[in-house]
């Protein structure tokens, strides 16, 4: 069986949920690349969307998972890339609805704004969910686009 990878990244403010995290999806038997922040010194969130960013892009990780204070500024960040589709989620039926609508492959969380047992369920429904396709797949191809003009 092909090891399952995920690539987890974070701010200083994201570490605490971050390490909870972790220990979590090891427990899964997912191969976790973390890719920091690892200690609790004040660094900069968009360098951890970006670092999480290029895993998924040059496909050493099929999802990946994105921690800071709120979930808002790396989240932006890691959606900077053409090949993330980042959703940020704080409880189960957005996690879920990002998997089978929007095929997110990058969950954020906010650690100041979900707890750890709140974090694990909305994490265990992200990866637990497939992307439904269909009548989907025809506005998730258009997030990978560039963007030309107006469609007025």
């Amino acid at each position: 069986m092909v090891a399952k990878v995920i690539s987890v990244a974070a701010d200083h403010a994201g570490l605490p949920l971050k390490q909870v995290l972790v220990t979590h999806l090891k427990s899964l038997g997912w191969e976790v690349r973390d890719l920091g922040a690892h200690t609790s010194e004040s660094v900069d969130y968009p360098d951890y969307g970006y670092k999480l960013a290029d895993d998924i892009a040059s496909g050493k990780s099929e999802r990946g998972l994105v921690i800071c204070g709120s979930g808002v500024g790396i989240s932006i960040a890691a959606n900077r890339h053409p090949e993330v589709r980042c959703a940020l989620c704080s409880e189960p039926l957005s996690a879920r609805l990002a998997r089978q609508h929007n095929d997110a492959n990058v969950l954020a969380m906010g650690s100041r704004l979900v707890g750890d047992v709140m974090a694990t369920e909305v994490l265990d429904v992200f990866l637990a969910t497939e992307f439904e396709g269909g009548r989907h797949q025809r506005r998730v191809n258009k997030l990978g686009e560039p963007i030309i003009g107006s469609n007025d």
